[in-house]
């Protein structure tokens, strides 16, 4: 089981880099959009973590659900708008704010939580 929370956790690490890859190449363009990799970085931090979280049940180590709750609300508000966007032209500069903060968020919570 360790094996697997192991590739879990280095695919979880891929999902954010796509994440805020994405979020950041677009920093200078003008018109921001959902490209692929924010829909499949969003999809496989879900999976992932869900894995991770059972991984780390199964080998009896404690889990902080309030945390996991959270980061789980806040993927799933990045996951509706990822969703919602993903076949337009181009989003706002706020929408695009949001996803790239709120990942950013995660990332804050899992760390200093």
């Amino acid at each position: 089981m360790e094996i697997v929370k192991n590739v879990a956790l280095v695919l979880h690490f891929i999902g954010l880099a796509s994440l805020i890859g994405s979020f950041l190449v677009q920093a200078k363009a003008s018109h921001k959009r959902v490209d692929p990799a924010m829909l499949h970085g969003a999809l496989t931090q879900l999976v992932t973590g869900l894995v991770l979280v059972g991984a780390n049940q199964s080998l009896g180590e404690e889990v902080d659900n309030a945390k996991i709750g959270v980061k789980l609300v806040v993927l799933l508000v990045i996951g509706v708008l990822v969703w919602r966007k993903r076949r337009a032209r181009s989003i706002s500069t706020g929408e695009w704010g949001a996803i790239g903060g709120l990942t950013i968020l995660n990332v804050v919570i899992a760390v200093f939580w």
